[in-house]
C-alpha cells in the first residue's frame, strides 16, 4: 500500500476519532449493560474496551519511544510493509464471514470484574493516540520501526503499527457497539 503521509495520517485522526466519541457514548450507559455479556465466553462492552486497553498499555509508550529516538524526517509518502499490511488488514472487521481472532491470555479480560475506569483509560489512551498522530506528521513513518506484542523479532513500519493500534480498536468498537 503506497498512500501519501498526510493522507493517512488524516485517516489515522478521523478514526481515533470516532473511537473517542464512542467511548465517551458508553459512560452514558448504565454500569450493569456496560458489563452484560451475551453468551460467558463473550466479552461485554467493558471486556472489549480493556482488551484495547491491555494492548495500547504496550503499543502507546512503543511508538512514542521509538518516535523520540528517530532523527528521521518525514516523507510525502507512506509505503506499507508486506507483513504490516497484512497485520493491519486483519484487524478490519469483515461484513461478511466474521474473522474472529484467538487473543493472548494476557490480553484477554474475560471473567474480570470492571468498572467505568476502564472507559476513563481508554479515552485517555485515544487522547495519547490523538498526540502521538500529531507528532507523527514530522518523521518518518515508512523508515521508523517499533515492536510488536507477538514477537521482539518483528519490527513494522511506524505508519504500519498506527495502522494496526487503530484498526484493532476499531475492530472491536464495533463488536462493543453491537451489544448496546
Amino acid at each position: 500500500m503506497k498512500i501519501t503521509q498526510k493522507e493517512l495520517l488524516e485517516d489515522l485522526v478521523k478514526r481515533t476519532e470516532k473511537h473517542l466519541n464512542a467511548a465517551q457514548q458508553f459512560l452514558e450507559l448504565p454500569l450493569e449493560k456496560l458489563q452484560q455479556k451475551p453468551s460467558e465466553k463473550a466479552w461485554s462492552i467493558l471486556e472489549c474496551i480493556e482488551h484495547l486497553n491491555l494492548y495500547g498499555d504496550f503499543y502507546l509508550p512503543e511508538i512514542a519511544q521509538q518516535m523520540k529516538g528517530s532523527t528521521l524526517g518525514a516523507e510525502a509518502v507512506f509505503k506499507s510493509g508486506w507483513l504490516g499490511n497484512y497485520f493491519a488488514n486483519a484487524m478490519l472487521p469483515r461484513t461478511t464471514k466474521p474473522n474472529n481472532m484467538n487473543t493472548f491470555k494476557d490480553k484477554n479480560p474475560n471473567g474480570s470484574t470492571l468498572g467505568l475506569e476502564v472507559l476513563h483509560r481508554f479515552i485517555e489512551q485515544q487522547k495519547t493516540t490523538l498526540n502521538l498522530l500529531h507528532q507523527a506528521q514530522t518523521v518518518n513513518l515508512t523508515k521508523i520501526k517499533t515492536g510488536i506484542t507477538i514477537s521482539s523479532w518483528i519490527r513494522l513500519r511506524l505508519g504500519d503499527t498506527f495502522r494496526v493500534v487503530i484498526y484493532h480498536n476499531y475492530r472491536h468498537i464495533v463488536q462493543a457497539q453491537k451489544l448496546v
